[in-house]
């Protein structure tokens, strides 16, 4: 059956606790999904984004059943006119089920017992612990009645740390598997304060992995203005907790695009920088020193001739909470930091066309012509610069030249290229030329007094 029955909630947690094995199986606990039951003993958590099915990891089912379980429901979803794809499946559900598989990235993996053993070792991260606290870092863990009392201090000051993390970062709020949930079913977690002179600066929260006797660390949030070493600490916490229990299984979660991913995945991890930090992620997991990495997969029916395009489109619209229009839209407006690289981007071409012979008669002269070409590539890798590491001051000056450059294009365009244009393509590139530098400047002003921007 599908929907969301009103005992559905208490049946699935009933079989996380036998079943759930994937790192992120308990997450399907969270708003936004939908269950189809298979029998007694097997579950498959699932979003519908309206042309397809996206199952949250593999079934929730005995290991002997996930075959039967996955076949089953494949059937359920094409009956229903849906593809159907599987985000975030390990190695054991594509040995045991007829899927093919797409790597996706790497996920870290700790036994919580020897972390001691690894602390020692790394003089970095004994450095990075000694420094958060001889900055007045102190860690704690959260009762459960604190976090779920919205007028409890505690949940105001986690509260607040959220506010400024949202603002911080790159994209719109995203879901499925990655939406900001800290506060539902706090009674199975496991949640960690940094607190310094009083105030919330960091916080982490762990959910169990039921079948692996373990944790999976789902949120992690630091300010920005936290001393350095203050996510270790927390990840220090939670680790020395973990081993108090017993437990020989913890993982901080995907560092997507990492590892032995395809080409063109690579290349999209490049592009992708200004929109999520890829290589700094994997880096802040690698220095904790994992004990395995493992290999996580976007998968799909192996009898089903789909392209592995769809399943990717299909995962991708899933935590764009079902719209990729909406979703780029939405961190266009909240995110001025993406339409400075864009600019950026597009600046690259433009540049190159700016250098071809074949434009020199645009120009007054050769000389005219590689000064706009050398400015252009001085300004582009500003721009590039100033997506990596954002300085108000940089953004205000680039807008100032930018200005400056609008005003000369458009004079040179007035004196020189209007009275020789021929043509439609003549006036069509004036007016790009001159609304395009019109445009970036008032661009970065914009975005030099974005709420996003005002404290990076």
């Amino acid at each position: 059956m599908s929907g969301i029955p009103h005992d559905a909630h208490p049946r699935v947690l009933a079989l996380l606790r036998r079943y759930g094995w994937n790192a992120t199986s308990f997450q399907v606990l969270e708003p936004g999904y939908s269950y189809w039951f298979d029998g007694e003993d097997a579950c498959v958590a699932y979003v519908d984004t309206g042309g397809a099915w996206v199952v949250a990891g593999a079934p929730i089912a005995p290991e002997e059943r996930l075959a039967e379980v996955a076949e089953r429901f494949e059937a359920h979803a094409a009956a229903s006119g849906r593809r159907l794809c599987f985000f975030a499946t390990e190695q054991r559900m594509l040995e045991a089920a007829a899927l093919r598989g797409l790597s996706i990235g790497e996920q870290p993996v700790w036994d919580p017992r020897r972390w001691e053993e690894g602390v020692r070792e790394s003089r970095s991260l004994r450095e990075q612990l000694r420094r958060a606290r001889a900055k007045g870092v102190r860690i704690r863990e959260v009762t459960p009645a604190e976090l779920k009392d919205p007028g409890h201090p505690m949940r105001a000051g986690v509260d607040r740390l959220m506010e400024r993390w949202l603002r911080s970062r790159r994209m719109a709020p995203m879901g499925f598997l990655v939406q900001l949930s800290p506060y539902a079913w706090a009674e199975e977690r496991r949640s960690f304060v940094a607190e310094r002179d009083g105030e919330v600066v960091a916080f982490l929260s762990a959910v169990p992995v039921y079948a692996r006797n373990g944790w999976f660390v789902q949120h992690l949030m630091r300010d920005r203005k936290a001393p350095n070493g203050t996510a270790e600490l927390l990840v220090d916490a939670v680790m020395r907790a973990a081993a108090e229990e017993g437990r020989s299984y913890l993982t901080l979660g995907l560092a997507p695009l990492a590892g032995a991913v395809a080409g063109w995945l690579r290349a999209a991890r490049v592009v992708g920088t200004p929109l999520y930090d890829f290589e700094g992620l994997r880096s802040f997991k690698a220095r904790l020193r994992p004990h395995a990495w493992d290999r996580i997969h976007l998968a799909w029916p192996a009898r089903r001739s789909t392209p592995w395009p769809w399943p990717l489109y299909d995962a991708l619209t899933a935590f764009a909470r079902g719209s990729l229009a909406r979703f780029g839209v939405a961190t266009l407006l909240l995110r001025p930091l993406l339409l400075v690289w864009l600019l950026a981007v597009l600046l690259v071409p433009w540049t190159v066309l700016l250098a071809l012979p074949a434009n020199a008669p645009r120009f007054p002269s050769p000389l005219v012509q590689w000064g706009w070409v050398l400015f252009d590539v001085g300004l582009t890798v500003a721009l590039f610069s100033l997506v990596r590491h954002w300085r108000k001051w940089l953004a205000t000056l680039l807008a100032s030249v930018i200005t400056g450059d609008a005003c000369l294009t458009l004079l040179e365009a007035l004196l020189y290229n209007a009275p020789r244009a021929r043509g439609p393509g003549d006036w069509l590139v004036m007016f790009v030329a001159v609304l395009a530098p019109a445009t970036a400047a008032v661009l970065l002003f914009w975005a030099r007094r974005h709420p996003t921007l005002e404290h990076v």
